[in-house]
């Protein structure tokens, strides 16, 4: 009975071996992964943690210091903006967000975004965008699909 079933379990794999190999040989080869563009980052997706929406609090309130949902840098007091330390580790923060060239499949986008325009489920900061056609969810989605601060893709 082991013998059998060591026998049907080896010829279950080669197959399983042989039929992934084979889908894999079908498939087309993925597309050049967009790169993420510190300047457009700086310029066009940075100011929109510090917009305040009405009738929503800013991104930067819940998202900066320590914790899970702290991927922000702090402001300096007084400041309005952050510095190009500040940005830069922002840059960083933040890319870990998203899934270049995939806005939809970056939590970035899809976390804030209301379930009926794709967005995922839950967001303690409520749906900042109720369409992908909001001005900052595009500006935000340009520069995961590889936008360029000179207006290009990567």
């Amino acid at each position: 009975m082991r013998i059998v079933v060591w026998v049907m379990a080896g010829v279950f794999v080669q197959q399983l071996a042989a039929s992934s190999g084979a889908l894999t040989a079908t498939q087309p080869a993925p597309a050049t992964k967009a790169s993420l563009d510190f300047e457009y980052f700086k310029t066009q997706v940075q100011p929109v943690f510090l917009t305040k929406r009405t009738g929503y609090t800013r991104c930067v309130v819940c998202h900066t210091g320590p914790g899970e949902a702290g991927f922000l840098q702090t402001l300096s007091p007084g400041a309005t903006s952050w510095t190009e330390e500040q940005s830069r580790k922002n840059f960083e923060a933040v890319s870990r967000l998203v899934v270049p060239g995939q806005p939809m499949k970056s939590r970035l986008l899809t976390h804030p975004l209301e379930p009926a325009a794709g967005g995922d489920e839950f967001h303690n900061g409520g749906r900042q965008f109720t369409s992908q056609d909001d001005p900052q969810f595009r500006a935000i989605a340009a520069w995961v699909t590889g936008k360029t601060a000179g207006g290009s893709e990567k």
